[in-house]
């Protein structure tokens, strides 16, 4: 067999290369149609695998994915649901342990060559590019299975390779304004942002604010310490930004600013708006 080390651009794949490279009497048929020759190339290292024999025939299964939904008093109706991978089994493929009349030019009577190479890629997952000069074929894939046998004592070995679209895996882009130091620490067990960030409106208090994040407004104080801006928990102002830390982080309370002690001594309740006398 033959394998080449090429640079394998768009214009290696064009038909008119291909039908240059074939001797005159091989590049039509009796049909008057250019010879399919079917190839694999290694895209991690270049090299490429020109099948000796053409198959007999060969289907590229494209397909989308397609999710039914039954709607109440309306029936079912069906909605894209991404896209499937691609794939193909090649039945059939002829390893010819001497040479026919019909082999593709430069193909070798070794079928344990051609098998030594398919199995490697098969079984190290290498990124390969299944390429049919003349078609839209022209996909990456990767070899799923690699099934063999013989059929009339010649010792021609006949494969069939069951092929699988690769697409990799696309990971969302940050931003450059959410990225880097700017990002909040995660909480390992949870995934969500561990420090938080409020801005104080109009009418907020701490004790609502406490209520809200930590779902226990007497929080109030803890919160209040761990923002050292705040030298009163009882007054807070529109526009102040307050760090919010994850419970488990919360400093211990500092002690009572004049204005609470005084008002927890009276049995005072602040309201939110202001302090009511019980």
């Amino acid at each position: 067999y033959e394998i080449l080390t090429s640079d394998w651009s768009s214009d290696v794949c064009s038909s008119d290369l291909w039908r240059t490279a074939l001797p005159s009497s091989w590049r039509r048929g009796t049909g008057g149609h250019m010879l399919r020759i079917l190839s694999f190339i290694d895209e991690s290292g270049g090299t490429e695998l020109t099948l000796p024999v053409t198959p007999a025939s060969y289907e590229w299964r494209c397909a989308g994915k397609i999710e039914t939904v039954r709607l109440d008093q309306l029936g079912e109706i069906s909605l894209p649901a991404g896209r499937r991978m691609g794939e193909c089994v090649l039945n059939d493929i002829l390893l010819p342990a001497q040479l026919y009349p019909f082999c593709v030019p430069g193909a070798s009577a070794d079928p344990a060559g051609y098998l030594r190479v398919l199995e490697s890629w098969c079984r190290n997952g290498s990124p390969l590019r299944w390429i049919v000069p003349g078609t839209s074929i022209n996909v990456p894939v990767l070899i799923e299975s690699i099934t063999q046998g013989e059929k009339d004592g010649t010792n021609d070995v006949y494969i069939s390779l069951s092929l699988k679209e690769r697409r990799k895996p696309e990971a969302p882009v940050l931003s450059a304004a959410s990225s880097g130091s700017d990002l909040a620490p995660r909480d390992t067990q949870t995934g969500a942002s561990s420090a938080k960030t409020y801005t104080v409106q109009k009418g907020d208090c701490l004790w609502a604010i406490a209520k809200k994040y930590y779902g226990d407004g007497a929080e109030y104080k803890k919160l209040a310490a761990a923002n050292p801006f705040i030298k009163n928990p009882n007054l807070i102002y529109p526009g102040q930004v307050l760090t919010i830390p994850a419970a488990k982080n919360l400093p211990s309370a500092e002690a009572d600013a004049p204005s609470t002690a005084l008002a927890e001594s009276a049995n005072a309740v602040w309201d939110g708006t202001g302090w009511t006398i019980q």
